[in-house]
């Protein structure tokens, strides 16, 4: 069963959650537009109070994770300015499983994957 979509951002440089970093869910249709159907901020643990979608939101298609790194690195860890945000496009194709897209940030780099 779907618990919907869910994110979570880590800042490896401070071996921590990535508290405060904005988040912006985008839905892109066929012609690549895009429309921001959720936002929201990573808390203390690094993750969202609630799914940028819930099981009966979800639906097939290509989505677009924006997370706002650059307003997180002038609030706080590091005085970095090399990233701004960090666009992470993929697929919902089975809207029935759970879809878990964490973030690795570090000053100079990212890493994603789907996670469990």
């Amino acid at each position: 069963m779907s618990s919907g979509l869910t994110t979570h951002v880590l800042d490896t440089g401070r071996e921590g959650p990535a508290t405060g970093v904005d988040v912006e869910l985008q839905r892109l249709d066929s012609t690549g537009e895009s429309e921001t159907i959720a936002r929201g901020t990573t808390n203390d643990d690094g993750r969202l109070d609630e799914p940028l979608l819930t099981p009966d939101q979800m639906e097939s298609g290509t989505y677009q994770l924006v997370f706002d790194v650059e307003s997180y690195y002038r609030k706080g860890p590091s005085e970095s300015t090399f990233l701004e945000i960090v666009p992470v496009r993929f697929v919902i194709d089975d809207p029935e499983e759970h879809y878990h897209v964490p973030l690795l940030l570090s000053p100079g780099g990212y890493t994603t994957y789907r996670g469990s």
